[in-house]
């Protein structure tokens, strides 16, 4: 038998926990550094006042297999964590939309066919130009943006206000006029598209997001011997070589903007989309009609119900919003609810919460100029936008990679 392969993963969100346990099923000895002291990154919780919030309101869809599967693997049981319910979108009496439990493709078919606010006209035109889609196998211009797409389809009417835009600005946090039409339709490959009805399910989280996956997996990779070193900054890397220790391969799985300190020739090309949650509290006999709510046409916030009267406003990308105060920003949703004042408030906000998912975007490789080094994120995985799919297969990707190069000879390049 060979010696076992050392390989550390430095960094400790969904993609980095993803390329831990995948190395430590393959057999090899893991060592995952993560500079904050909780893991998931973008995808965590936190505990503010007493209180065990997330950092935003992460929705995950029946078409996310990779990351249902990596939570099965490491004891998390989707089934309980999740409320899986099919996609219905409710703005009060001006739009409804809800896919029934048909097989696919009819549940959306029916569901066009069956939605309130929309005219005849439009539910055949929507239909046919999705149909087309699927014909040409969802390849578009990669030069055309969401809503030059939507304009070139004769997509103006409510299905574009209260669907394609909304859904556009919560899959790539990117406002219609700059996303990327080509990711846009990945998603709805992946969603509305698939051949099994079940990928349009929505999954609501019941329990806090670090219960999800974070905190059962760095349990599983403890059970399996992996060194975890939460609260540790990895200072330099050479090669191979992280700080004073060699390793077998390393798996560089930080967000883009701290990859030049490690990796000076990944610069960070990318811009930045920002996203605000709102944290309402209004007591426990305090329910939405449906747990996830668009908060109307013209905004980029959707409502979900956590649960004992607490909901979560979720605001996507830039806007005007960015220059309120929180108290105002609470104020605002609030008022977008109508639910009255809240008994309590949070506001959290993430600055870069994911990049910028524009038309012609360079994403880098997964691979890098060292044999043995390679990254992983969500900005990797070239198929979608900054989704948690992606980080999960991205992770897996890199780590299939390392475990390969960790069986061939070792080469004498390390140094950068």
């Amino acid at each position: 038998m060979g010696e076992q392969a050392r390989i550390a993963v430095i960094g400790a969100g969904w993609a980095g926990i993803a390329a831990a346990v995948t190395c430590a099923d393959a057999g090899a000895a893991v060592t995952l550094f993560e500079a904050g002291r909780v893991a998931g990154g973008r995808a965590r919780s936190v505990n503010i006042a007493g209180r065990t919030l997330d950092n935003g309101q992460h929705i995950l869809l029946g078409a996310y297999h990779e990351t249902l599967a990596l939570m099965r693997q490491v004891g998390a049981d989707p089934q309980r964590m999740f409320s899986r319910r099919p996609l219905c979108l409710l703005e009060g009496d001006t739009f409804q939309l809800h896919l029934p439990n048909l097989p696919a493709p009819l549940h959306l078919a029916a569901g066009l066919l069956g939605a309130h606010g929309v005219s005849w006209r439009e539910k055949i035109r929507t239909a046919l130009w999705m149909q087309g889609i699927k014909w040409r196998k969802f390849r578009l211009d990669q030069t055309q943006s969401v809503a030059e797409w939507l304009d070139a389809a004769g997509q103006t009417g409510a299905l574009r206000r209260h669907l394609w835009e909304p859904l556009c600005l919560a899959a790539l946090n990117t406002a219609p006029e700059q996303a990327c039409a080509q990711l846009f339709a990945h998603v709805l490959r992946d969603s509305l598209g698939s051949p099994q009805r079940e990928a349009t399910d929505l999954l609501l989280p019941r329990v806090p997001f670090g219960e999800l996956l974070p905190e059962p997996a760095l349990a599983w990779l403890a059970q399996r011997g992996a060194d975890l070193r939460l609260g540790q900054r990895v200072r330099q890397l050479a090669g191979t070589r992280i700080d004073d220790e060699d390793f077998s391969a390393v798996i560089v799985a930080v967000a883009p903007h701290h990859l030049s300190r490690l990796l000076p020739a990944v610069p960070d090309t990318f811009s930045y989309e920002p996203i605000a949650t709102v944290y309402l509290d209004y007591g426990a006999q305090t329910v939405l009609p449906f747990p996830l709510r668009h908060l109307g046409a013209g905004t980029a916030a959707w409502a979900v119900d956590r649960g004992q009267g607490m909901i979560g406003c979720a605001i996507s990308g830039h806007g005007d919003w960015e220059t309120l105060a929180d108290n105002a920003l609470a104020a605002r949703m609030a008022d977008a609810l109508g639910l009255g004042a809240p008994h309590w408030q949070q506001v959290i906000r993430e600055k870069r919460a994911t990049f910028s998912a524009r038309p012609g975007l360079r994403r880098p490789d997964y691979r890098t100029d060292h044999p043995r080094v390679f990254l992983a994120g969500d900005y990797t995985w070239a198929d979608y936008p900054a989704t948690l799919e992606g980080a999960v297969r991205s992770g897996r990707r890199a780590a299939f990679a390392a475990i390969q190069a960790s069986k061939r000879p070792a080469c004498s390049c390390n140094t950068r």
